[in-house]
């Protein structure tokens, strides 16, 4: 499916004749047809890159064929999802997809294959190859106007080490992403690069750009007084044994009021648990419950840790604020690339409130997907949402954009 009207979303651009990017979704069950009607919505003279997301109910190896025939000259990086976010809103068992105008955009993408061995020295050796492309190609300073997209392998229980060290090779370029999904399976998640999908393994995205832009996060968790400290984890399998001394999953029943055989992934949703860094409170989702008491969570949890009890606000009028605070300093978004966490998509759910949630992201242009996890400034966080907005171009921005006509 094409995009939706200029005429239906978000306030217009004075340049709205300058589309530096072009949005795209598909329902079709089929790969080839899916991709077919991407390609519709996407392919033009100055298509650059795509960049998409995915459900795993398509067949992968397939899709992953179909795209690379589809778009055989332009990099194409994706991932799989726990829910995707098209132009019209929060969809379900579908693929989405953003093309990039190369007069807009250099975009540079790299695989990390083997998350274990990434350090220091492959992360600087990474930036700048993916710098040194930017460069070639922008007429625009790469270290100025560049942010980096990073996608993860969401069951790899990686995500802290690679993140800390590619933000330390990246300096002060600034960075978001999000952790793929499998549909809430939590079974296999992949990200794609060059024709194929990857497990255990990362995507890097470099783009660069003269166009406005703000990388951000939001959440709407509020601290209560109730801590738990942790007393016995496995923090390799980012797992709680023991919650203040006690079986976790009875003391986190015992906090939210439940019993623990009717603990679910709603519970998780709207009563998180977060930890404090500074002034600031990071969520620490919990994954899963096992029959043995202990709890899994989505970032890394380790013994000695203090988890503080969170409260829910009003989640969309939470976003809806931050969204508008971005249009005040960059105007109104040409796109917003958005990593949503599923466990907020779950909370919106039980709300009741999807169809106004479909609506905000729609009217604001969002493109995305829900995450098994979000990345932040080289953090991995939980029950966010985490991305990049970008403006519109100047009247003259076609003329001196990162390619010329």
């Amino acid at each position: 499916m094409l995009d939706a009207s200029p005429n239906d979303i978000a306030p217009l651009s004075p340049y709205r004749e300058v589309k530096p990017v072009r949005t795209a979704w598909s329902l079709h069950r089929d790969p080839q047809l899916a991709v077919r009607e991407l390609a519709d919505g996407l392919q033009h003279a100055h298509l650059g890159a795509v960049l998409f997301f995915c459900s795993t109910e398509y067949p992968l190896d397939e899709l992953g064929h179909a795209l690379d025939e589809t778009f055989p000259h332009v990099p194409v990086s994706g991932c799989t999802t726990a829910g995707e976010i098209t132009p019209t809103g929060y969809g379900r068992g579908c693929v989405v997809a953003i093309g990039f105008d190369r007069r807009f955009f250099t975009v540079a993408p790299t695989l990390i294959a083997d998350l274990e061995s990434f350090d220091l020295l492959r992360a600087q050796c990474l930036v700048d190859k993916l710098l040194g492309e930017c460069r070639r190609q922008s007429t625009v300073s790469a270290s100025d106007h560049s942010f980096a997209l990073t996608l993860l392998d969401g069951l790899s229980s990686s995500e802290e080490q690679v993140l800390a060290t590619l933000d330390a090779a990246l300096g002060n370029i600034p960075s978001f992403g999000g952790s793929a999904g499998d549909d809430n399976r939590l079974a296999h998640t992949y990200v794609y690069h060059r024709g194929h999908f990857h497990s255990q393994a990362a995507v890097v995205v470099m783009i660069t750009t003269p166009l406005p832009f703000e990388v951000f996060s939001t959440h709407h968790l509020r601290p209560c007084a109730e801590k738990l400290v942790v007393t016995a984890a496995d923090r390799h399998q980012r797992t709680v044994h023991e919650l203040n001394a006690a079986p976790a999953a009875g003391e986190y029943a015992r906090l939210v009021g439940r019993e623990v055989a009717r603990l679910s992934e709603a519970d998780f949703a709207q009563h998180p648990l977060a930890v404090r860094i500074g002034e600031r409170f990071y969520a620490r989702s919990i994954q899963r419950i096992h029959a043995d008491g202990s709890l899994t969570f989505y970032c890394a949890v380790e013994n000695g840790i203090v988890l503080t009890a969170m409260r829910p606000t009003p989640i969309l009028a939470d976003l809806e604020q931050v969204l508008t605070e971005l249009e005040s300093r960059l105007g109104p978004p040409t796109l917003i690339i958005g990593c949503d966490c599923f466990l907020r998509r779950l909370a919106i759910e039980a709300l009741g409130e999807a169809q106004s949630a479909s609506e905000l992201l729609r009217r604001w242009r969002a493109i995305g997907f829900n995450t098994y996890g979000e990345q932040h400034h080289g953090m991995h966080i939980n029950q966010t949402f985490t991305g990049v907005a970008i403006g519109h171009p100047r009247p003259d921005a076609a003329d001196g954009a990162s390619h010329g006509a």
